[in-house]
């Protein structure tokens, strides 16, 4: 299986991009906007002297937010460029002292008058070895899957059905085959494995140490990679609290998964240098608001946990704790670094909109979760299979609350799936408010649809008909659809090419000094920043307060304020160029997401004037300078007042 999905996820990558016959440069283009932002870090520590120089380099940061000096290590959750960093060091040092060549090189003739490129293919290559080890840490992930149907449904049909309905709905599953550096690739195989020992631990009476450590390591590999961990494993405390208040797991055991979480949690928040966004998290909230109601309900709340109105009453509690002391931490803190999370949520129910919302709900990816979605998954059968098992279990629940021998028969198994049945209502949940989110639902109703072949939940089936019989009836007609979506995905072919980028970055390298500060378009920065090594204002990683303050600086070129308002703004950032994009003064993803549509809600002081981006298109005297100019691209030079 590890063999098999990391064949199958490299092919796509090849087929999309033709990775192998490209430049450096090219390679590098590739990685667009946070992709190519991250990779800059690997880059920088491969290049550097030595490793520890070059992770002295990235926590010492001029050139990401200049002229702030910023520890990298602390704001982007870059220790997986670190390790594989290191990786590659120990790799081409040992290569090297063997003789042992690490990579072939060729020269690629690119026709169209184009000139021709060196192209490396190898694991000396940087770019390649980067994204082989992404792809072989997600082939790993595929062989846990299989594992983790296996145990929950206590079959390995179960995790045939898992792994077989991944491949079928691969599309909605995963985008690591698409976007390899995006910190879902490195973090999401540990969730997968942090779920397996969590079920294990519900599934056992008495937890053991061993157990509970191996849950916090997990825990720590999946939050060190990833800034939305945090809200993945709230829904996940948030799940076994419930279950924990409807009486399915006792307060003791909930009390020592606590524990792990919160261990983890300080560990992260010392390996980050004191982020203190993972302390003031709902996340951090979540778990200290948990364990005070399991503490304190015992002594207020007298009566049986099983009564309906303790739990309405202890779930108040802890939504109004939480949300409470999460606000006073980042009063206390200063922080506001996520406060854009509570006001994305706020525009999916009352239609709240300002600058840095639109930003993101302007994105496809921010949407709500399409119309089709559902549809492909029901296509696939996915869907149905999972209703159906979902049915059973809330009968399951239904009988132990008219018969308590039940749960007893059923033992620690049913504990484990009301945690996961309330798992999957809150990926539902996540998915649908924003459609990136269904990347945790879809796996996850690829896992569910392993209980078909538990014996607990449909052994009076099993007595009917073969389970054999059954799982690969279902799988036949599953692979209807499922094996067109794989030819789908198999059909797509491309070669990725961008000249007008490259032209512009060429030009950076030749025609400015090396201390040159550059300003624009969040994904344009961050290539300039991996293949240039110049300075830049703004970057792709729009999580933190202050980077949100300058990006909308930069992003005022969009909008229709005057131009020698924008131009000062500019230079109290310390700009030197800026590289407008006349595409992003036009697209239009949706009604009211054009730059300057978005710039209306920010100011609508300045609304029906004609953008600035506009008239610097057609001339930029008096106030900047062109200096380079092609089909998507316009570098302004900012003279000094």
């Amino acid at each position: 299986l590890l063999f098999f999905n990391r064949c199958h996820i490299t092919t796509l990558f090849e087929n999309d991009r033709h990775f192998s016959h490209l430049s450096t440069l090219e390679r590098e283009m590739a990685f667009r906007t946070e992709m190519g932002l991250y990779y800059s870090y690997f880059k920088i520590i491969i290049e550097a002297p030595s490793f520890w120089n070059g992770v002295r380099a990235i926590m010492n940061d001029r050139l990401t937010e200049y002229p702030l000096v910023i520890n990298t290590l602390q704001r982007f959750n870059l220790y997986p460029e670190v390790v594989l960093a290191s990786w590659y060091r120990i790799y081409t040092a040992i290569m090297d002292f063997l003789g042992v060549p690490t990579k072939t090189c060729w020269t690629v003739n690119r026709g169209k008058g184009l000139s021709p490129v060196e192209s490396c293919e190898g694991l000396g290559d940087p770019a390649s070895f980067y994204v082989a080890v992404i792809f072989l840490l997600n082939g790993l992930m595929m062989s846990l899957f299989f594992i983790y149907g296996t145990y929950l449904s206590g079959s390995r049909l179960g995790g045939l059905i898992t792994v077989v309905c991944f491949f079928f709905n691969h599309g909605e599953c995963t985008r690591v085959m698409w976007t390899p550096p995006l910190r879902e690739s490195f973090s999401y195989p540990f969730l997968v494995l942090q779920m397996l020992l969590l079920t294990y631990i519900l599934r056992i009476p008495n937890i053991n140490t061993g157990s509970l450590i191996a849950l916090c390591v997990s825990n720590i590999f999946f939050m060190l990679p990833w800034q939305f961990a945090q809200f993945v494993l709230l829904t996940q405390i948030a799940s076994l609290f419930a279950v924990c208040i409807m009486g399915y797991i006792d307060s003791c055991k909930l009390q020592k998964i606590l524990s792990a979480h919160m261990v983890s949690l300080i560990v992260c928040f010392i390996l980050m240098f004191g982020n203190s966004m993972l302390l003031t998290s709902y996340y951090a909230a979540s778990l200290v608001v948990i364990w005070g109601i399991l503490e304190l309900s015992p002594k207020v709340l007298k009566s049986s946990r099983r009564e309906v109105y303790l739990w309405v009453i202890e779930g108040c509690a802890w939504l109004f704790g939480t949300v409470t002391l999460k606000y006073l931490t980042s009063l206390a803190f200063g922080i506001a670094d996520d406060a854009h999370i509570g006001n994305i949520l706020k525009s999916k129910f009352i239609g709240y909109k300002d600058f840095d919302t639109l930003m993101y709900t302007c994105a496809a990816e921010f949407d709500f979760m399409e119309k089709e979605t559902p549809v492909r998954y029901t296509k696939t059968l996915l869907l149905p299979v999972v209703l159906v098992v979902f049915g059973v279990i809330i009968k399951r629940v239904n009988r132990s609350e008219k018969y308590a021998n039940i749960m007893l028969l059923c033992g620690f198994f049913f504990f484990q799936l009301v945690y996961h049945a309330l798992q999957l209502l809150a990926y539902s949940v996540l998915a649908i408010l924003i459609m990136r989110l269904k990347l945790f639902l879809t796996p996850h109703l690829c896992v569910m649809a392993s209980l078909v072949c538990s014996k607990q939940l449909f052994g009076w089936l099993f007595c009917k008909i073969q389970p054999k019989t059954l799982v690969f009836a279902i799988l036949a007609l599953m692979a209807i659809e499922g094996s067109a979506n794989l030819q789908t995905q198999w059909n797509i072919m491309g070669e990725f090419s961008n000249l007008p980028q490259e032209e512009l970055l060429e030009w950076i390298k030749v025609n400015t000094r090396q201390d040159a500060v550059f300003a624009g378009a969040m994904p344009t920065m961050a290539s300039v920043k991996l293949s240039t090594l110049r300075p830049i204002v703004n970057h792709p990683h729009y999580e933190d307060a202050g980077l949100r303050a300058r990006t909308k600086v930069v992003y005022s070129m969009y909008s229709r304020k005057p131009a020698k308002e924008v131009k000062r703004e500019l230079i109290k950032l310390g700009v030197n160029y800026y590289i407008l994009e006349e595409s992003l003064c036009v697209s239009r993803k949706k009604p009211g997401c054009s730059m300057p549509e978005i710039w209306d809600v920010e100011d609508p002081a300045n609304s029906g004037k004609i953008p600035l981006c506009t008239l610097m298109s057609k001339d930029s005297r008096p106030y900047f300078i062109t200096v380079f100019e092609n089909s998507n691209y316009r570098v302004l030079k900012i003279p000094k007042e």
